[in-house]
């Protein structure tokens, strides 16, 4: 016999309470509410397993939200890197997005980094072994170039092996922290780097970013059917927590030999793939990108794939996809992406 499991909770209440404090046992039935301001006071509460919690959890509207707004208020584009799906190159591809914007010194491009139990975009943009510096409550960016920075939780463990086992109401906290202390100033691009799945590390942005402006999540897949499963469940989930999606971006759809440039089919789609799934959601495609085992190498030495390999398939293939990208938030891709 299956095991029973309590009722998830409805999409639309978790997206709306998105900060809701973990409970311990399930809301009586005239329960208040555990982020009312009656929460762990009103007469109902006597006895209830979670009238602690509930007593301690902050009620009403987050100041801080007005706090992050008017710190990006000089944040003109913010975009999402998205995918549902593990391994599919979402941190490689903030990464390479990030050296693309910046390839155009008009641009600056600021790099925050969400995924905080594997962060690896400052490794990916040689800024591995930087530091936060703190100058009263605000917190200074790590600069890749002269225009490009980036913000991670790498940059405060005590060494680059230290494991991070947190549970998700201290990985919002950071979170908020990194919106509500950073030093942002201008930008013209701020990319996030996010975890796989739709859960606290999502609903926190989402919640934090939401009054400030997100332009839309980038998806990110690769050919297989087994992936294009959990990204239909994060398109899913953009639509219901209303965030725009952008268009969405085959990775690795092939594998092209760094020597001949010929292209093999390494994840053969079986389903459509990328393409396939963008007509069935009805979001734009914005191309496939092949597999060229020396952005990996980019990805390691921390330089930019598009200075060293400007003339490979991939590095082209890429530039189409950033120019497409800009101009769903209403920017001119050549004016963004130059020759």
């Amino acid at each position: 016999m299956a095991p029973s499991l309590e009722a998830p909770e409805r999409a639309e209440d978790v997206l709306a309470n998105p900060l809701k404090p973990e409970l311990v046992a399930p809301e009586p039935e005239h329960c208040p509410g555990p982020e009312s301001e009656q929460a762990g006071t009103a007469d109902s509460c006597a006895g209830c397993p979670n009238q602690k919690i509930c007593a301690a959890a902050p009620k009403g509207p987050d100041p801080d939200i007005s706090t992050i707004t008017s710190r990006l208020s000089g944040v003109r584009h913010k975009i999402l890197i998205l995918s549902g799906k593990g391994g599919v190159g979402k941190s490689t591809f903030t990464s390479l997005l990030a050296h693309a914007f910046a390839t155009n010194p008009d641009n600056v491009v600021g790099v925050m980094d969400t995924d905080i139990c594997g962060p690896s975009i400052p490794k990916m943009l040689g800024v591995e072994k930087e530091t936060i510096h703190v100058s009263g409550s605000e917190w200074s960016l790590a600069w890749a170039m002269d225009n490009l920075a980036v913000m991670s939780i790498q940059f405060m463990l005590p060494s680059r092996d230290e494991a991070i086992i947190w549970r998700g109401p201290k990985k919002n906290g950071l979170i908020k922290q990194f919106l509500k202390n950073v030093e942002w100033g201008n930008l013209d691009f701020l990319l996030v780097d996010t975890p796989p799945g739709t859960s606290d590390e999502h609903l926190s942005v989402n919640t934090f970013l939401k009054e400030s402006g997100i332009d839309g999540a980038l998806m990110i897949t690769t050919p297989q059917e087994v992936s294009l499963l959990d990204v239909r469940k994060e398109i899913d989930f953009c639509r219901k927590a209303g965030i725009r999606i952008l268009g969405l971006v085959e990775n690795m759809s092939s594998f092209v030999c760094p020597k001949c440039t010929h292209a093999s089919e390494i994840f053969r789609a079986t389903t459509g793939g990328g393409r396939g799934l963008a007509e069935e959601m009805g979001i734009p495609f914005l191309g496939s990108v092949p597999l060229d085992p020396r952005i990996g190498m980019a990805c390691d030495y921390g330089e930019s794939f598009f200075d060293s390999f400007p003339d490979s398939p991939a590095c082209t293939a890429l530039k189409g996809v950033v120019r497409g990208l800009a101009e769903q938030i209403g920017l001119n891709g050549e004016d963004v992406m130059p020759e």
